[in-house]
């Protein structure tokens, strides 16, 4: 009998608003860019309200790992799919901040009249107008108390019918005991399955993109900083792309002092912007630079514990894997480091973007550049093989695919 390595339930969004307070749930996106707009998310509660499906939630139980006491770990549920629609949640009944494209925190009020029962974005024209129930997050909050909000409410609205702004906002309140689906995949499964289930699954068929494993993966391990980790990927990416964007990440408290923060602080001047790695780049560079691998499929099973040989989840593995994972972030974040190799690919001749017609080409480049430093080759050495590989593989287009298939091929 086929063994079913996952289970289909149902919970509450009360149950899901609690596994965020208890960080039972890895919800990376909380510190990232949240792509919905306040409207979709006004669409979402009213849906809600309504009692219309919204879709499934598929979350993955981090494996298991083995313990110095021999006893096991259990890891949490990384939320796979659903992301957005557990941030407008977070958002609307939580009252807690979202991060723009900008990466500044914003608030999305979500307002409610209970005569029409329509919800909307709060603006002026509500703010002014005592029919509405200006912050629906007011209505979940434990201390809540219904009787005195109703009749506050009907005390400013007094043609309003006491029992049926009751019964509507109590309607309001009754989504926490809303059923969701949750499809719970368990840890047994490797991160090549996983996938393929999420693609079978999404109607639309979209790939599931690996490097969102891996920062979800480290979102949720605090042990080894790995949520710290993460978020100096994002921010550096960020500050690459957006310079301006330093004095909005440096009211960061929760990051400004750590070290991450102080190596990266260089690119708030820097407006070269000939190679822009984005999070999955970075993670490809560093992975492949340190690890000689170039699947990061094998680096989520890496900071799972994965040990390849036994196949069982080691606590000294994630330890390692998550400090080699370290100090080659630093390292590809260093000024010298990154300056030298942007010289390297200028001198060639590529001085646009345009010139680089493979992403994969440079992030190869760059790791060729790191590698040779490790090894302590001389820098003039380095500056001509990594300048003569970037130009033949540009001109050729043989390592414009997977990195993977580039160390098949390369031997650095």
């Amino acid at each position: 009998m086929t063994k079913q390595l996952y289970e289909v339930k149902q919970t509450t969004i009360q149950n899901l608003l609690s596994w965020d307070d208890s960080e039972e749930i890895a919800i990376p996106e909380i510190q990232r860019p949240f792509v919905w707009n306040s409207a979709q998310v006004r669409d979402f509660i009213d849906s809600l309200y309504s009692g219309y499906p919204v879709g499934y939630l598929i979350t993955w139980i981090t494996p298991n790992i083995r313990l110095k006491d021999g006893e096991k770990s259990i890891g949490k549920k990384i939320l796979i799919d659903g992301q957005q629609r557990v941030i407008a949640l977070l958002a609307a009944l939580s009252g807690k901040h979202i991060i723009n494209k900008n990466y500044t925190q914003k608030r999305i009020i979500i307002s409610f009249h209970p005569g029409d029962q329509i919800f909307e974005v709060r603006n002026a024209a509500i703010q002014k107008n005592q029919e509405w129930i200006q912050d629906i997050s007011e209505v979940f909050k434990p201390e809540t108390s219904m009787r005195k909000l109703v009749d506050n409410y009907c005390l400013v609205n007094s043609k309003m019918d006491t029992e049926i702004i009751d019964d509507r906002i109590l309607r309001l309140k009754n989504i926490l005991f809303n059923n969701l689906g949750l499809i719970e995949l368990k840890s047994e499964l490797d991160i090549d399955t996983v996938t393929e289930i999420f693609v079978r699954i999404n109607s639309k068929g979209v790939s599931l993109n690996t490097s969102d494993f891996v920062m979800s993966k480290m979102a949720a391990n605090e042990l080894y900083d790995g949520h710290l980790l993460r978020k100096c990927i994002d921010y550096f990416c960020n500050l690459a792309v957006s310079p301006e964007s330093y004095n909005v990440l440096s009211q960061d408290e929760s990051f400004n002092n750590t070290e991450y923060f102080n190596t990266m602080k260089w690119l708030r001047h820097e407006r070269e912007d000939l190679y822009d790695p984005s999070y999955t780049d970075m993670l490809r560079v560093t992975f492949t630079t340190e690890f000689q691998r170039g699947r990061l499929s094998d680096l989520v099973a890496l900071l799972s514990g994965r040990n390849f040989e036994t196949r069982s989840f080691e606590e000294s593995i994630a330890e390692d894997s998550f400090k080699r994972l370290n100090n080659s972030i630093f390292h590809f974040m260093n000024e010298t480091n990154f300056k030298r190799f942007i010289m390297i690919l200028r001198s060639a001749g590529f001085i646009t973007t345009s010139m680089i017609r493979s992403k994969n080409t440079a992030n190869f480049a760059y790791i060729l550049y790191l590698t040779l430093r490790k090894q302590k080759v001389d820098e003039a050495k380095i500056e001509s093989i990594v300048r003569r590989w970037f130009v033949m593989s540009i001109l050729t287009a043989r390592y414009t695919g997977s990195l993977n298939q580039c160390l098949i091929r390369t031997s650095v």
